[in-house]
């Protein structure tokens, strides 16, 4: 088929069966489909079809003739990467290298739109990534449907890129932003209540955040769905006693109480807002694939000890005494704990009673500001560092504010042999992802919206976490030569709470009976 050039009109037409051949989907009613498109090459997003119109046509009834003919002045209701379907370049006559910033434009000022079948769009739908997939579900009626099945169904299993997600003093209060590394633009989320402004965000893990409201209580929320499900409540924390009212709720707590293993220090009594601010620091969700459960680890103090509970829990399970823990993750059914040494602990979570063992830290002088343990594509374990030095205020600024800003990471590997860390000085095509969320090394050659050998990172230092004026260390860092790169200037976000990388997901939790 030969490529239109200048602003020609270029009319596919094809039978139905061939499209699905082509789809590789198999044949249901024969159809005749007509597409014309104006190939205008002067278009700033390089060459990319216009729908002038569809017709379409069912070999059964010649009632079903439709004509879908744009107004003069076409409004754009969406726009959508096509990459994984080389029928594209058959159907619009581009070349590959055409293919590789393609997008097709489709035109909703007309009453009815091409109505390809549900399966067919589900398979186009299938490819895109989260935010243009919801897109795509609010464009009319038809594609909503298509895009409700393949969420309810679980077909969706399309790599996405990470997202940084913020609040906007300008958005509202139950209104999350969402920057699309991809497309460099915002997408705006409603949450459900309590209001998003008014909750600590302490994780980021499978598409969930997870949340600390003004009673110290937690959630999961998975911003794309709206789903929301309670963790266990914060009274069910050992260290954590509530104080009750007359008329029998919580009025405040005694934290730290005198536990049986160790009294730590005077108990104080902080009512609920204020117990957040000293209790929760960082918490992670993870999937067990043998069980089909979710499990959340909390990093809490008092001395940055480790509980756990499976979704659905009534309580939280404080794990053996060992403290300073700075990150978390999951693998193999272990729960991998590191301290801030650098000192990693193995928990394995499968049986009665909860066994660990110990894997050697950083020989040398380790003093990071931060530690992160996180999975390699290749399958083993790596532990990254983060230095960061914190500027003084301004003399007219908030004495009680110090700047954060990152100026280096370093990387070590777990040798399976020995059990040791084993510095390294790069990670080539490799990306890291760092902050509270659950640390993420992905490879650049699966993300090539992503910059190979960098960290993306942002702030989470437990001093500033309360310290809704202070600004946030957020940006993208070299690794080997601690190059710095402004991850968007100006910045977007809003500073309270501070801003998290999150990984969008259309998974559906089981949700707890108390949700």
């Amino acid at each position: 088929m030969p490529q239109a050039s200048g602003s020609q009109n270029l009319v596919i037409s094809l039978g139905y069966s061939d499209l699905l051949h082509l789809l590789g989907l198999g044949v249901r009613q024969p159809r005749l489909v007509i597409y014309k498109y104006d190939h205008n090459l002067v278009c700033p997003l390089r060459a990319l079809p216009k729908l002038l119109f569809c017709k379409y046509f069912s070999r059964s009834s010649s009632s079903s003739n439709r004509d879908c003919t744009p107004m003069d002045a076409p409004s754009i209701a969406m726009v959508t990467n096509f990459g994984a379907l080389p029928v594209l370049s058959k159907l619009l006559g581009l070349s590959p290298p055409s293919l590789l910033k393609k997008t097709l434009l489709i035109d909703t000022t007309v009453g009815t739109l091409p109505e390809l079948p549900e399966d067919i769009l589900m398979h186009v739908f299938a490819t895109l990534e989260i935010p243009d997939l919801v897109r795509a579900g609010s464009v009319c009626t038809l594609w909503h449907s298509a895009y409700t099945t393949l969420r309810n169904l679980g077909k969706y299993k399309q790599t996405q890129t990470p997202c940084l997600l913020y609040t906007s003093e300008s958005a509202g209060e139950n209104v999350a932003c969402l920057y699309s590394l991809v497309e460099k633009r915002v997408y705006r989320l409603t949450l459900p209540e309590p209001p998003l402004s008014s909750r600590f965000l302490i994780g980021s893990s499978l598409g969930f955040l997870v949340t600390v409201d003004d009673r110290s209580e937690m959630h999961l929320v998975n911003p794309i769905t709206g789903q929301q499900i309670a963790l266990p409540s914060v009274t069910t924390m050992e260290y954590v006693k509530p104080i009750f009212d007359d008329l029998g709720a919580v009025q405040k707590y005694e934290y730290p109480s005198h536990s049986a293993r160790r009294a730590f220090f005077t108990p104080s009594i902080p009512a609920g807002c204020e117990l957040r601010e000293q209790l929760q620091i960082k918490a992670f969700v993870f999937h067990d694939t043998s069980t089909g459960s979710y499990i959340v680890a909390l990093i809490h103090e008092p001395y940055n000890h480790l509980s756990f509970a499976r979704v659905g829990d009534d309580k939280w399970t404080l794990l053996p005494p060992h403290h300073h823990y700075q990150d978390c993750t999951y693998k193999d059914g272990l729960l991998y704990a590191v301290d801030i040494k650098g000192e990693i602990h193995a928990f394995d979570l499968s049986g009665p009673a909860v066994t660990m063992k110990i894997i050697r830290g950083v020989d040398e002088d380790f003093y990071p500001d931060a530690v992160y343990i996180v999975q390699a594509p290749w399958g083993g374990l790596l532990l990254v560092s983060r230095f960061k030095e914190f500027e003084d205020p301004d003399e007219d600024g908030d004495p009680e504010i110090y700047v954060p800003h990152t100026t280096e990471i370093k990387l070590h590997t777990v040798d399976d042999c020995t059990e040791r860390l084993v510095e390294i000085d790069c990670l080539p095509d490799h990306v890291l992802f760092l902050g509270h969320n659950n640390p993420l090394c992905l490879s650049a050659k699966d993300y090539p919206a992503l910059k190979g050998n960098h960290a993306y990172f942002t702030d989470d230092d437990e001093y500033n976490k309360n310290r809704k004026s202070s600004p946030r260390d957020i940006g993208v860092v070299g690794l080997g030569n601690n190059s710095e790169v402004d991850l968007v200037s100006p910045q977007l976000w809003s500073n309270w709470p501070s801003p998290v990388w999150i990984t969008p997901s259309l998974t559906a939790m089981n949700r707890s009976s108390n949700d």
